[in-house]
Order: structure tokens, then C-alpha cells, then sequence
């Protein structure tokens, strides 16, 4: 997922400081002309900071929903400066107007996804249920999906895409370990995902056929983006419905 261009990871166990201070001898070490941060605008502990940063780097940050009650308590009394901030999604009132604050522009992102670096196999049909872990919340959706599927009276063919086969994983259900998933939505009857952002925002050209569970995140909020994304599928329902322009439309 990489790209074949090298990782660094910090050393495990660094408090918020020795975070900063990491981040701050790596960035020195490296000496980008500009650093892209993605999601948490602090990072996951807060020590995105303007310490962090040595002068002359330009700084672009990639912002998308977040549970802000919860991660504002992290940010930093010297936050970074943002040369630009792009939205990947909309996000709450007060966390886009802390963006404002510290960003010089900032504006919508509507990211195109780039071809897959080979061409999967034929889509497998029937339902997809896309995730990669950890094993529990595979399991969930799983069994989210089969249950769905008797509710609505069907029995389709099951396939779980995701980087490895849970022991759990019922017989009746196929595997692919495929990367990327999205090339195999369009010939799918049902995707069943979580609501992270990426699976949302990939799945979206299908959304009459999207199922979502959401699981706790930290920082990032599924269950906004879920009741966000069903809300604009009912809009579009009902605006389409006997192809009569319904006045009940929501934005």
C-alpha cells in the first residue's frame, strides 16, 4: 500500500513530548520542502506542533470528519501553520472553523482514485463484505451481512474481501485478499463495509447497494458519516421516487 517508498515509524513508547521531539529530529534529518498531514491535524497524540516543524517547511493538511469534542483536547498551544487545508469530507462547525484559524486557504478535495496497479480478478457478484480487521469487526460484518440478506429474503453468494482469512470465516462464505477493493463494486449486488472514510467515499457511485456498520473509533466518527451517507440515500430516493421530483429532498 506503500508504494515501495520507505516507512518511519517512531519508537514505541514516546509520551507526547518525546513524540514532538521525534517528529522534530526525523523532519530535520529528511528536510522535506513540504509535509502533508493527514486527518488529525496535531497527529494522534497532539505532537504535531509548530516544535515539530523546521521553519521553511510548507505544511498541507488532508481534514476529514473527526469526533472534534474528543480530539480538540489534544490540540497543541503552538499549533501548526497550514499552507492550505483540504476537505476530503465536510466536517463539524467547530472543528472547520479551527481549520480556518490556522490554515492560509482552505477548500473542498474531491480525490479520484488512481488505477489499480493491476487489474483484479472478475468481480465474484453476489455480496462483498470489505474489510481489513481486525478479525473481530470482520466477524461482525459478516454475520451484519447474512443477517441483512435474510431480512430482506435473499441468499446470495458471499465473498470477504480483506488481507487474510479469519479462522471464523463460515465455509459458505469465499475469500479474495484483492488491494484495492473498489474496482470490484460495480458488478456487486450488495458491499457491506464499515463507515471509514475511504470505504464511504469509494463506495459512493453505489450507494443504492452500500450497507454500512459503523464500529468506535478514537477520533474518527463512523457513525456521523453512516447517518450522513443513509441520509443522502434517502434524499435521493425520495427525489427519484416514480421519477417525480419530491419536494421532501434534504441537503
Amino acid at each position: 500500500m506503500t508504494g515501495g517508498h520507505p516507512v518511519r515509524s517512531a519508537p514505541a513508547g514516546l509520551d507526547r513530548d518525546g513524540l514532538t521531539r521525534w517528529a522534530a529530529a526525523t523532519l530535520a534529518e529528511l528536510a522535506p520542502a513540504e509535509l502533508v498531514v493527514d486527518a488529525f491535524p496535531a497527529g494522534l497524540a497532539g505532537e504535531l506542533s509548530a516544535r515539530a516543524v523546521p521553519p521553511g517547511v510548507r505544511v498541507v493538511h488532508l481534514a476529514r470528519l473527526l469526533r472534534w469534542d474528543e480530539y480538540r483536547q489534544l490540540l497543541p498551544a503552538e499549533p501548526l501553520a497550514f499552507a492550505e487545508t483540504w476537505l476530503v469530507e465536510p466536517v463539524t462547525a467547530g472543528h472547520e472553523a479551527y481549520l480556518r484559524s490556522v490554515s492560509a486557504a482552505l477548500a473542498p478535495l474531491r480525490l479520484a482514485e488512481p488505477p489499480a496497479a493491476a487489474p483484479p480478478a472478475a468481480s465474484p457478484g453476489g455480496w462483498l463484505v470489505v474489510h481489513s480487521g481486525p478479525p473481530g469487526e470482520t466477524a461482525e460484518l459478516v454475520a451484519y451481512a447474512r443477517e441483512t440478506a435474510a431480512l430482506e429474503g435473499v441468499r446470495p453468494r458471499f465473498t470477504l474481501v480483506s488481507p487474510s482469512r479469519p479462522a471464523t470465516l463460515p465455509d459458505d462464505v469465499a475469500h479474495l485478499d484483492v488491494y484495492p477493493a473498489w474496482p470490484l463494486f460495480a458488478g456487486a449486488e450488495r458491499i457491506v463495509t464499515a463507515a471509514g472514510c475511504n470505504a464511504v467515499r469509494q463506495a459512493a457511485p453505489w450507494a443504492d447497494r452500500h450497507r454500512m456498520m459503523p464500529f468506535p473509533r478514537r477520533f474518527d466518527d463512523q457513525f456521523a458519516r453512516a447517518a450522513r451517507a443513509r441520509a443522502a440515500r434517502a434524499g435521493r430516493e425520495r427525489w427519484d421516487r416514480g421519477g417525480e421530483h419530491v419536494k421532501e429532498w434534504r441537503r
